[in-house]
């Protein structure tokens, strides 16, 4: 694995992926997926005979193009979505909800790499502003760093950003909405991703990208193209840049 260090960076805010970048990608895949799928069919059911979550059903219908969706069929949907991980909006809300049951009762919980609370507590410390953008739901991303394996780190984040309120996380209009909503200039914005194409569309939006590849990694040393590489969080040196009115925003779940 690559020893390479990117920046330093003049930096208002860094934005960062979750899943291969601060979280391990085998603990979505063999973990968190898992547990969702396992229990969609009875989460279904339940919703079907209490109408707690109607609109989220609906959501699903309307993904599927289809509005006469029985309580069966929207399960299958869903199954076959999560069995190919297509990034579903209607899917991430119900993964979410049950995620969440299962950090509720200390079944789950969130992974991120050693260095990571060190790292964002420093960038907090230097006045730099500190994000998440993944396509799993805000209240997701909330709970996995609330319920993390090294505790609760959710004073260390300012705020989520997912598919629903950004944008398509290959698209670069996604990253100019982050820019407009944290109120930041896109060239003191530091993205980290361990996906080229999301690295790519920000740049294209002005912004700086790092690609992030943990060791053992099977996808190689590097995320590709013209990206620097880093294998921590502890090899990205980031200092604040000037701004003038000294403020961030805050995005809540």
């Amino acid at each position: 694995m690559s020893d390479a260090e990117a920046g330093p960076y003049a930096a208002e805010a860094v934005v960062m992926d979750i899943e291969g970048t601060i979280g391990s990608l085998a603990h979505v895949r063999d973990v968190l997926f898992p547990y969702a799928r396992r229990r969609l069919a009875r989460w279904v059911g339940e919703q079907w005979r209490t109408g707690r979550h109607s609109a989220l059903l609906r959501d699903v219908r309307a993904f599927a193009g289809d509005p006469g969706l029985d309580e069966a069929g929207i399960a299958g949907a869903l199954a076959a979505w999560s069995d190919a991980d297509v990034k579903a909006p209607p899917l991430k809300g119900v993964q979410a909800l049950i995620w969440a049951e299962g950090y509720a009762d200390g079944s789950l919980q969130g992974h991120v790499y050693p260095e990571v609370p060190e790292s964002l507590d420093r960038w907090r410390r230097a006045g730099i502003a500190r994000y998440i953008y993944s396509s799993g739901t805000r209240a997701a991303q909330h709970n996995w760093f609330a319920h993390s394996n090294l505790g609760d780190l959710t004073t260390l984040l300012d705020g989520y950003f997912d598919l629903d309120d950004a944008g398509g996380k290959r698209d670069p209009e996604s990253y100019g909405t982050i820019a407009h909503t944290i109120g930041v200039a896109p060239e003191t914005i530091v993205f980290l991703s361990d996906v080229r194409e999301e690295l790519d569309a920000a740049v294209l939006a002005g912004w700086h990208a790092v690609g992030v590849r943990r060791p053992g990694d099977p996808r190689g040393a590097t995320v590709g193209g013209r990206h620097p590489t880093v294998c921590s969080l502890d090899a990205v040196h980031l200092m604040a840049a000037d701004r003038p009115d000294n403020s961030t925003a805050t995005v809540t779940s």
